[in-house]
């Protein structure tokens, strides 16, 4: 075989380094994304928190994502993604979010496995095999979480936040914030809880240092504040199907 033909081949690997972001850069990408969809300001110190690494590691990868042309940061130190990175970052969101949909509804996995799987497979994921997935779980709006697929829908449901619930009111969760999707122990808790997207409670209690007290037929439980700040859904009466 030649050369040529050598370089040509469809199953040539390509050199470290020759395109694209890293498989970390693409994590803060998809963080971006998620921090700008939610119209929350993206700082360097947020990213930070949210990657539970220290300021230095967050600089260095923002200034690989600026020298890639992936992000822009102003005066002020927010970041924004650029069209190119915007375009990446989104395709990576809708496919995370339909193999979650796929593992939950198709593989029957449960939830607190689903997103590390998922991450793995993403970055493997060829369009072709994208596009059967995608067949197979239909048109779905949300992950199993609750959280917008790209181009099936770019609207977050749920506008209020479980701690800022009114006491004596029905609650319907909505959607479970991306950043407790990082910690499979919280997931598996509020599974196996039903605290998912579609419940709905009454907030008996709401304290600001104590959490928030729910119950319905036959359970209650108190949700501490910081998990109290992860889940997002509607006051009132639960919505119609």
């Amino acid at each position: 075989m030649s050369d040529t033909t050598r370089s040509n081949h469809p199953r040539r690997r390509h050199h470290a380094g020759e395109e694209g972001p890293t498989p970390k850069e693409r994590e803060y990408l998809e963080v971006i994304y998620y921090l700008a969809a939610r119209s929350e300001p993206v700082i360097a110190a947020r990213l930070a928190r949210w990657m539970s690494v220290q300021p230095p590691t967050v600089t260095h990868v923002l200034s690989q994502l600026e020298k890639k042309g992936l992000i822009t940061r102003d005066a002020r130190g927010e970041i924004s993604l650029t069209p190119d990175g915007f375009t990446l970052a989104e395709a990576m969101v809708r496919r995370h979010r339909i193999l979650e949909r796929f593992l939950v509804d198709v593989m029957g996995m449960p939830w607190h496995l689903i997103h590390e799987e998922a991450v793995r497979l993403e970055h493997a994921l060829s369009p072709t095999m994208e596009a059967h997935i995608t067949s197979l779980v239909g048109q779905s709006a949300t992950c199993p979480h609750g959280n917008p697929i790209p181009g099936n829908t770019e609207i977050y449901p749920g506008n209020t936040r479980l701690d800022a619930a009114v006491a004596g009111a029905p609650f319907t969760i909505m959607r479970i914030a991306e950043e407790a999707e990082e910690n499979g122990e919280l997931i598996r808790y509020l599974q196996s809880n039903g605290l998912v997207p579609g419940a709905t409670f009454t907030t008996a209690d709401c304290s600001p240092a104590f959490g928030v007290t729910l119950q319905r037929p036959g359970q209650r439980i108190t949700i501490s504040p910081e998990v109290a700040e992860l889940l997002w859904g509607e006051v009132g009466a639960a919505p119609t199907p």
